[in-house]
């Protein structure tokens, strides 16, 4: 089998991630890798090369693939430096600060013809690969709301991800991976307008909460939540995990945690006029609210699926070799950008900002 050899640009925690599945995958070789701090090489597995600067990995040889694993604001410089030295290159996430730093990436590695695409695992995540399961075999009938949320309790960020000049903040960590989900959920729809709420609730420079609001030209309403301070004592019920609501006019699906639990869940049968028994609750006589009888509300197991992260390497060797299409395209991954300079506009001004319409 002839292998893919990568070389890893920085060796962080997401640098280790990406040398640990690497090295669990028979299609690739590690050849070396690089970091600025050489105590963060000291780690690194036997056999792998150790390079002393950035600039001895792009001059390998040896080194068909580039894997920038470095802060936000450096993807763009060390993106273009690979593509002049002639590497292949996957990108973390975002791939860059802002739309016209991608731009000039796409224009030199074009111009180099290199290989570039970004590493979006998050696409693979069963979480979310069941709410899309749902949503393609049309489970809830037409849907109207899709919410994504994902909470947590410890607030403060870590590292570079409290400065701004470094792209830290949440947006940029996680929020570029549940809007990719959000727009690969619903391929061919527009958004046509979006509005959003960006606050640091608790961190001085960066965003550590947001809701975003996409209104979609499909008659769907995304809703997108973050928190890194929203608590709660449910402590058993994934709560600091990942959340799925999707609601359709013929049920509702619903799931909790990154290992997701959660079910389809039907009426047996619908109201058909203004009449009726009233049901009175503490908030009193009601027909829409309060307790079901027994027997109105039904349950469905949601869709198995069986994807893991390692998944995007697998495409990637497939694709590089021209077997497949990438995953993860640069289109896409721009129209993301976008989405998230709206997102910002919209949680400045106070506005609904129009995109696609």
């Amino acid at each position: 089998m002839k292998k893919i050899r990568v070389g890893i640009v920085g060796h962080g925690f997401m640098g280790h991630e990406h040398e640990t599945m690497l090295s669990s995958l028979e299609q690739y070789e590690i050849v070396g890798i690089s970091d600025k701090d050489p105590a963060q090489l000291e780690d690194v597995k036997p056999g792998i090369k150790r390079y002393g600067s950035n600039e001895e990995l792009f001059a390998d040889p040896d080194v068909d693939v580039a894997l920038i694993v470095v802060n936000n604001n450096q993807h763009h410089d060390l993106v273009i430096q690979a593509a002049r030295a002639g590497k292949d290159i996957i990108c973390e996430k975002p791939v860059a600060m802002t739309l016209d730093e991608l731009d000039d990436m796409v224009k030199v590695t074009e111009e180099c013809g290199v290989k570039f695409t970004v590493h979006h695992q998050r696409r693979l995540d069963k979480d979310f690969r069941t709410m899309k399961a749902v949503y393609d075999a049309g489970s809830v009938g037409d849907v109207y709301s899709v919410k994504s949320s994902l909470y947590g309790f410890n607030g403060n960020m870590h590292d570079w991800h409290v400065y701004i000049s470094e792209g830290g903040g949440m947006l940029f960590d996680w929020g570029v991976h549940l809007i990719d989900q959000m727009l690969w959920m619903m391929q061919g729809a527009k958004v046509t307008s979006v509005f959003a709420d960006v606050r640091n609730v608790i961190n001085f420079e960066v965003d550590d909460y947001f809701k975003i609001l996409l209104r979609f030209d499909n008659g769907v309403t995304g809703e997108i939540e973050l928190g890194t301070y929203f608590l709660t004592d449910k402590i058993g019920e994934k709560w600091f995990e990942r959340h799925w609501i999707m609601g359709g006019n013929k049920g509702t699906a619903y799931l909790d945690g990154f290992d997701p639990v959660g079910k389809i869940v039907r009426t047996s049968h619908l109201l058909t006029n203004v009449r009726g028994t009233r049901t009175m609750t503490a908030a009193g006589p009601t027909r829409s609210f309060g307790p079901p009888a027994e027997g109105v509300i039904l349950t469905e197991d949601l869709p198995e699926v069986n994807t893991e992260h390692k998944d995007y390497f697998i495409n990637y060797y497939n694709a590089y070799f021209g077997e497949e299409e990438f995953m993860i395209k640069i289109p896409e991954t721009r129209r993301v950008l976008a989405l998230m300079e709206a997102i910002r506009e919209s949680a400045r001004t106070g506005d609904a900002i129009k995109f696609e319409s």
